[in-house]
């Protein structure tokens, strides 16, 4: 049941990786990357209302918690103690957060990061900006890797373990076909599954060292994008590769993975090829537990 009157209504987007690539491996166990990522309209709607002394999460889906490991439970704690550490006087002492999950969850979309990012920023404007947005980066990033990008504000170049970000050159205008193959991906298994020796290097990074933007003309389905955790998600769930074929042959595009999966998307150009792929693909994969969402690009 939803609450009344919310004291903040939250977009919650989610976001692609349009190309990934795995650089090295750090001695604290994480993973360099190089990936251009761009936030999508998909997005998870969010609802606090200030009320209380603790903190609670509510969630409609089953596979998301709703005690104090749900990212945003911590996003609203962390931002709560660095108040208290800066003797910020804060305007509530508690709060429930409502998340109307449309995400797919372990779907390589950043849905729980976008979540913890969403948090944080709602609750610093509620607060009157006790803090910058760089503070809010590096509050995110203790949370992961993804939450800065979401606090970043459009498509970026991320680099690091995805904490270091540039922004990039305008996109080309797009929509995005995106599919849940009906599995969920861990993150952690995935990497450990990764072998070094059958990972990529862009070509533009050895040649110019630049950040270049890999479209020419628009998204017409020649471009050429890389994603290294692909191969090793689509050995621990063969449902992805299978997806991606299907989903490649009725499209007659490319399809690519995001992040560490399991999600596919295809790019558009336009809306009019785009909503007929989708409604395509909607007909084609009726009742078999896949999930079909039209989208697009979102840039500042």
């Amino acid at each position: 049941m939803w609450m009344p009157v919310p004291d903040l209504v939250l977009a919650s987007p989610a976001k692609l990786n349009l190309f990934l690539y795995v650089t090295g491996r750090r001695q604290d166990g994480f993973h360099e990357l190089f990936s251009l990522m761009a936030p999508v309209s998909l997005s998870d709607r969010m609802e606090i209302r200030f009320q209380g002394r603790d903190i609670r999460v509510f969630c409609d889906h089953p596979m998301v918690p709703e005690d104090d490991s749900n990212l945003a439970w911590r996003a609203a704690r962390l931002f709560m103690d660095a108040c208290r550490a800066k003797k910020k006087e804060l305007p509530f002492e508690g709060m429930s957060i409502w998340i109307d999950k449309k995400i797919p969850v372990g779907g390589g979309l950043g849905g729980g990061s976008s979540n913890a990012a969403a948090v944080l920023s709602g609750l610093n404007g509620y607060a009157v900006r006790p803090f910058s947005d760089q503070e809010l980066r590096q509050m995110g990033l203790t949370l992961g890797a993804d939450v800065p990008f979401f606090l970043f504000g459009g498509p970026a170049f991320a680099k690091g373990v995805g904490e270091q970000l540039e922004p990039c050159g305008k996109l080309p205008d797009g929509w995005v076909i995106i599919c849940s193959p009906g599995v969920a991906a861990s993150t952690v298994n995935v990497f450990k599954k990764l072998e070094f020796g059958l990972t990529f290097k862009p070509v533009y990074i050895m040649n110019t060292g630049s950040n270049a933007l890999p479209f020419d003309h628009g998204f017409d389905g020649k471009e050429e994008l890389h994603n290294d955790l692909e191969g090793p998600a689509c050995s621990l769930y063969p449902e992805i590769g299978s997806a991606k074929e299907e989903m490649a042959l009725l499209l007659q595009k490319n399809v690519y993975m995001s992040g560490s999966g399991s999600s596919l998307f295809a790019l558009y150009s336009g809306r009019a090829a785009a909503k007929a792929g989708f409604d395509r693909l909607n007909k084609a994969w009726s009742g078999t537990g896949k999930k079909v969402f039209l989208s697009r690009i979102e840039q500042p």
